[in-house]
């Protein structure tokens, strides 16, 4: 089984990751913690957490690791200076240390319209966050997938999406349960391997999304 990192694991997003990834026969979840007090909820469904702040030291966190998948984010509505702490600085330091550990592939949750900051005044700052991450990923040399959703909601997932490489040119939503799916389908190799994609709710089945995806590349 291939040991993969979440971090990002307390958040809704990751949350689901991790209970997708504790059912699989092919991944074994390790939660990213910053507080001693979240690891009994991952104990308490037989995950390991290791200790690690994005916004301080991370340099011991790959051990053993084989893949990483960053879902972590400051959250809505946090400052300027958080957010690029978190999901710029944090991204680019997790990204250092995978590389010198040699991990195999690096999953990004990133944004729809990451490329185009200045399109989005509301949501600028978080934005070019998301864009300096990414940029610095696609640069790393790592083995790499960027997933980019619309709108994310609550809503049950329906495992069906619409991607496109780079920018679907429209906007749409996606439920979180959808969206952790497609980060946990993109640690499968040689799928979506090197690419940017764009993703809402949609006709297609994930699974069979990102198949036309790796194949058109």
């Amino acid at each position: 089984m291939e040991n993969i990192l979440i971090a990002g694991a307390t958040g809704a997003t990751g949350k689901r990751v991790i209970e997708i990834l504790n059912n699989s026969e092919s991944f074994n979840p390790l939660a990213l913690i910053r507080k001693e007090e979240q690891r009994q909820q991952f104990e308490d469904m037989d995950v390991e957490a290791v200790m690690g702040d994005l916004e301080g030291d991370v340099s011991h966190t790959m051990k053993g690791i084989d893949k990483v998948i960053f879902a972590a984010g400051s959250g809505g509505g946090t400052s300027e200076e958080k957010t690029i702490a978190v999901d710029q600085e944090g991204a680019k330091k997790l990204i250092d240390v995978a590389k010198n550990s040699n991990v195999q592939k690096f999953v990004m949750l990133s944004a729809m319209a990451a490329d185009e900051p200045s399109k989005n005044e509301d949501l600028k700052h978080y934005l070019e966050a998301k864009k300096e991450a990414d940029d610095y990923l696609r640069a790393s040399g790592l083995n790499y997938t960027i997933v980019r959703p619309g709108a994310l909601t609550d809503d049950l997932g329906l495992a069906k999406v619409e991607v496109a490489e780079g920018s679907l040119g429209k906007r749409g939503e996606i439920s979180r349960d959808d969206v952790a799916f497609l980060l946990v389908m993109s640690l499968a190799d040689p799928l979506v391997k090197n690419m940017t994609f764009e993703a809402i709710e949609g006709p297609q089945s994930i699974k069979e999304a990102l198949l036309d995806l790796t194949t058109k590349a």
